[in-house]
């Protein structure tokens, strides 16, 4: 099956998605093959506008530069790495030096001083690292911190009886809700990514940890957990709209949303590729029953051509490229095979990393 797979992408996939198939999954890529797409990459016309929108300093203004989609600077470094443009290419390296450096406490668009770690998931530095990771500069740039903040993260939700141990009640504008206790810690979207691009942080005993962590969070024993994501307001909490749930994460969503929740009852859920892949990478499908089963499901899906036919993918999750997505590395889907390609190659990237 995966041998049909990489046979349809080889032959009608675009080079960026070619190049990752002989690299991450074949491991077979040669110097003269790795020359030859990634001048191919370069020259494409959603590269070249990226190119063009970056300043000086390698920051990168808004572009629209696939399909009306606008890029910001984060956006456009993930999408670099995504579509393997390199990470010495020029481009990619000052995008991602632009980022430094990673400062804490660090000072926010309002003028206010925070501390790095002091709110869960703080989303100013965290998805700075969450890009530097995609980007593959782990051993290169030191985020160590916040490498290990995410193990942490998601550590924390195997060590407490229930999420209402590490929340405080608090009053805002009149009302009273539950917010975090100072230092304390949450997963996030950002920690995930930041863990599944990373590898300092892997060994047998932290990847069964992991595996029981998203365990508890899938649950669904507690009803009045279900979907409720702890943080309250935002000046307690970062990475608003990306928080984990208490209970009811899926990876079966219906597209862009804030943050994984449980699908509406008896509603037919969407693939959520994004969310799947990163878990694939950590290395947590085999430890988790809902993960295998969604994974059996991709892969019973390919047809005898190799192409994934899974029904109800997210496709907002593949065409916009923002902080709750960003997988698309085919110019468009008006072509039929185009769309085949960019869901059997992710189909193909789970299948790889699961095993």
């Amino acid at each position: 099956m995966k041998d049909k797979m990489i046979e349809f992408l080889l032959e009608n996939a675009n080079p960026s998605i070619k190049r990752r198939v002989k690299d991450e999954v074949l491991n077979s890529l040669t110097s003269e093959e790795d020359a030859m797409y990634r001048e191919q990459i370069l020259a494409e016309p959603s590269i070249q506008k990226v190119i063009g929108a970056q300043k000086e300093n390698g920051w990168i203004e808004p572009v629209k530069a696939l399909n009306g989609v606008v890029f910001n600077h984060s956006s456009a470094v993930k999408y670099l790495a995504e579509k393997a443009v390199g990470k010495e290419t020029a481009v990619l390296k000052r995008a991602v030096n632009a980022f430094l450096p990673i400062s804490d406490p660090y000072t926010d668009e309002a003028g206010k001083v925070i501390e790095d770690f002091k709110y869960p998931c703080a989303e100013f530095n965290s998805s700075r690292c969450a890009c530097i990771a995609r980007a593959g500069y782990e051993g290169v740039i030191d985020i160590s911190k916040h490498i290990q903040a995410a193990a942490d993260a998601f550590r924390r939700v195997t060590e407490i009886d229930s999420v209402f141990d590490i929340l405080q009640l608090a009053k805002k504008g009149g009302k009273t809700e539950y917010i975090f206790k100072d230092y304390e810690k949450w997963p996030c979207r950002n920690y995930l990514e930041i863990l599944a691009f990373t590898q300092s942080w892997r060994n047998e005993k932290n990847i069964r940890t992991l595996a029981e962590s998203v365990r508890e969070m899938m649950g669904t024993d507690k009803p009045e957990l279900v979907s409720y994501r702890p943080g309250g307001y935002s000046a307690k909490i970062g990475c608003v709209g990306g928080v984990f749930p208490a209970q009811g994460l899926t990876v079966m969503g219906s597209g862009i949303y804030p943050s994984p929740i449980m699908c509406p009852t008896g509603g037919n859920g969407y693939y959520h590729f994004e969310l799947i892949e990163w878990f694939a990478r950590c290395g947590i499908v085999p430890q988790v029953s809902e993960l295998s089963r969604i994974t059996e499901e991709i892969a019973a899906s390919v047809d005898s051509n190799g192409v994934c036919r899974l029904p109800m993918v997210a496709e907002d999750v593949f065409k916009n490229w923002n902080k709750f997505g960003g997988l698309q590395l085919e110019a468009d889907w008006k072509s039929k095979t185009r769309r085949d390609c960019d869901v059997t190659f992710r189909a193909l990237l789970i299948l790889h990393y699961s095993s």
